[in-house]
């Protein structure tokens, strides 16, 4: 199968990379956004799945069209299956992560610190007793620090985020405010299509005059974690992982192996590879209601990338 590792196009201006998109700074304020097949995780990239920047890709552009009266987001077209171009943000230096359960695999996982014994968390008191991907009262925020490429996201609470001046008040209102009710949305409608959507994260920027956009992804296999409704309460009474359409697969194949932050990670094997690809057009196809059809044109797929951004060469 087709892969897009990478997507360096050495004619277009203001290339940077990051974890999974390769982007380019155009003068006239746009930026174009390429989704590679680039799988991250635990703060490193551990393979490459097959369409899945295009299904990234697609899942969002559902999104974003299906939110777009709760918040202004960045996009203003899609060029190629795997491209958007959007207006370029300044992005703010917090990532807004919104849990509606007790779960996660990261270090940063309120799952994760739970079991260790924490209980004050983010700034938030979360009670004793609960079980495994037990829901949690009411939707939290936890967020984080963005890190450098490689580093590790940092536990943030809304006083630290305060205090070290990394967002003012009023924006900290403005994103709180918009990250609930986007969790809300997304919530309604992964509930329609048989699916619970656990947690997310969203990426905010300000544009030039300082207005706060919706950037990146949202509610992605990629960026959110995603349960099968149906048969979630059994998991939870057993006390095993819900069945899941998201990098959680994985993200619980490389944890069972060896500690991920310390560690050598294993090579994953090209049939686990496969399958995270059938997982992430199945997610695709469970989230929209649309079959997904990838596009096959071109001799691979930065061909076909290329040839789709000709125009702004």
């Amino acid at each position: 199968m087709r892969t897009l590792p990478d997507a360096f196009i050495p004619e277009l201006p203001g290339h940077y990379s990051g974890k999974v998109r390769e982007n380019y700074d155009l003068a006239d304020g746009r930026r174009i956004i390429i989704a590679t097949d680039r799988l991250s995780a635990f703060d490193t990239i551990l393979t490459s799945i097959p369409c899945k920047g295009e299904i990234l890709t697609q899942t969002a552009r559902y999104w974003f069209e299906e939110t777009a009266d709760i918040c202004p987001n960045h996009v203003l077209e899609y060029p190629d299956p795997n491209v958007v171009v959007g207006t370029r943000l300044d992005i703010l230096p917090v990532e807004i992560v919104v849990r509606g359960y007790l779960a996660g695999t990261t270090s940063t996982s309120i799952l994760t610190r739970y079991k260790r014994g924490d209980r004050d968390m983010y700034g938030i008191r979360l009670p004793d007793g609960l079980r495994d991907n037990e829901g949690l009262a009411e939707p939290i925020i936890t967020p984080t620090s963005k890190a450098a490429h490689g580093g590790h996201d940092e536990p943030l609470s809304k006083a630290e985020i305060l205090e070290q001046g990394l967002l003012t008040q009023a924006q900290w209102d403005t994103v709180s405010d918009y990250a609930l009710r986007l969790f809300a949305r997304g919530q309604q409608r992964a509930t329609e299509r048989g699916l619970i959507l656990a947690d997310t994260k969203y990426e905010f920027g300000t544009d030039k005059n300082g207005t706060i956009i919706l950037a990146d992804e949202i509610h992605t296999p990629d960026s959110s974690r995603y349960w099968i409704a149906s048969s979630y309460e059994q998991a939870l009474a057993s006390g095993s992982r819900p069945e899941s359409f998201d990098k959680d697969f994985i993200r619980s194949w490389v944890s069972a192996r060896c500690d991920p932050y310390n560690d050598p990670i294993p090579e994953i094997p090209d049939e686990i590879v496969e399958q995270a690809s059938r997982v992430y057009a199945q997610a695709y196809e469970a989230i929209t209601g649309k079959e997904f059809v990838p596009d096959v044109s071109g001799d691979t797929v930065l061909d076909r990338i290329r040839a789709n951004l000709a125009g702004y060469f």
